[in-house]
């Protein structure tokens, strides 16, 4: 099963806590987070309590500090587990909200939108199959953001607040 462990003090050191489960708010078991250890599983670790703000996708490894997981600080308030996936993967862009304007089906990664689709902006999407992460800017950097299948008829739908994509990958959870 999976777990990761989140450490007070850089290169793992200080006060530190295992999670195997979800966590809706990490503040009674930690205060600031500097560096993890991901042992197991897949996991998405935000910002803020109940899975809001920044995200950050974490697979198994390590991560001395804040930076190597693109990090903007060292505030981890809620993280969740997702499962493995071995299926195919598929998503539709839009340049509009509620699924409508221009629309680009990908199967694959992207590491440049504009490029691909002619659009910075993307306004909505339909994550058909599989588990995708948007990034800010183009070449995977930048802030993060986890879709899961489902319909986003707005960016507020996947935590974004501009709608701003500069490329995207597939989320592998081969284990």
């Amino acid at each position: 099963m999976g777990k990761i462990v989140f450490y007070e003090g850089r290169n793992y050191q200080g006060r530190h806590w295992e999670c195997s489960s979800d966590c809706m708010d990490t503040y009674r078991y930690f205060n600031g987070c500097n560096s993890i250890r991901v042992s197991g599983g897949y996991w998405v670790a935000y910002q803020k309590p109940h899975y809001m703000g920044y995200q950050y996708i974490l697979g198994p490894g390590d991560y001395p500090d804040y930076h190597s997981w693109m990090g903007f600080n060292n505030c981890i308030r809620s993280c969740q587990m997702f499962p493995p996936y071995r299926g195919s993967y598929r998503m539709r862009l839009y340049n509009r909200p509620d699924m409508m304007g221009h629309m680009m089906e990908f199967m694959d990664d992207c590491p440049n939108v504009y490029e691909r689709f002619h659009y910075r902006d993307i306004y909505s999407c339909n994550v058909m199959e599989g588990y995708w992460i948007f990034y800010e800017h183009p070449n995977y950097r930048g802030r993060q953001y986890f879709l899961r299948p489902g319909e986003y008829r707005s960016c507020g739908d996947w935590g974004c607040f501009n709608p701003m994509v500069g490329s995207f990958r597939r989320m592998r959870t081969s284990m």
